[in-house]
């Protein structure tokens, strides 16, 4: 069945939210704090796999890295279009407005912020890609099933510290990986190997940016980097053409 990878997704990231909440009344604030900062280093030590993994390379007998500079001018052409429509700032708007229509006792103050903290971490990601393309061509959720595994895991968690917001993270999910499961008969001969590692490095870059802001409470505007992601895509069609 097409599309039963982001089905199996989106309900791995409902249960895992239902656990988090739950386990919220029970977990005193100071523990949650830090739970939080635990996993945000954990987020950081995945991104920062993740770059390695793909800008590290080994030739000659020595370690030499490669699209450095794709990644530079990513983040800075990225950057610039996320403040230009302020991303970011769309994200928290949404958030805020589904905050002010649940009718809940105790409204949680984090729970904008476990929207877009979750939706990043989420949709950010080479899995997220190359396993709606498996699912979209060949029926095959393999992947997006262990990424399912994985995103139910983290929820969990999320929702115990931060609250219901991360209920909401499934809808960007059910976009952004059922959009490219639908088209991913359009979008496959487009992505080569080499565009999608280096789609990978870029969001590796931005799950680091997650982790750092969950456990240093730095304020990097994360969502307002995601153009950055697009910026490999036309750097390659570029060059095709010249």
């Amino acid at each position: 069945m097409i599309g039963l990878g982001t089905i199996i997704n989106t309900f791995a990231i409902i249960l895992g939210a239902t656990l988090g909440i739950l386990l919220h009344k029970i977990i005193p604030s100071r523990l949650q704090n830090t739970v939080m900062s635990g996993i945000g280093l954990s987020v950081c030590f995945v991104g920062i796999s993740g770059v390695i993994s793909k800008m590290l390379v080994f030739k000659e007998n020595a370690f030499d890295t490669k699209d450095t500079m794709l990644m530079v001018t990513s983040l800075v052409v990225g950057a610039f279009i996320g403040e230009l429509f302020n991303i970011e700032k769309q994200l928290e708007r949404f958030g805020n407005f589904c905050k002010s229509h649940i009718k809940s006792k105790k409204e949680n103050a984090r729970f904008t912020e476990g929207f877009v903290s979750a939706s990043l971490l989420f949709c950010v990601g080479a899995m997220a890609i190359v396993g709606s393309l498996e699912d979209g061509l060949n029926g095959d959720y393999t992947t997006l099933f262990a990424k399912s595994l994985m995103d139910g895991t983290v929820s969990i968690f999320f929702a115990a510290t931060m609250g219901a917001g991360v209920y909401l993270s499934v809808l960007p999910v059910v976009l952004y990986q059922g959009g490219i499961t639908l088209l991913a008969g359009v979008i496959k001969p487009l992505l080569s190997d080499v565009l999608i590692g280096q789609l990978s490095l870029v969001g590796s870059v931005l799950i680091f940016a997650i982790g750092l802001n969950m456990c240093a409470n730095t304020k990097i505007k994360t969502g307002n980097l995601l153009p950055a992601v697009l910026v490999p895509v036309l750097y390659n069609i570029l060059i095709s053409i010249f």
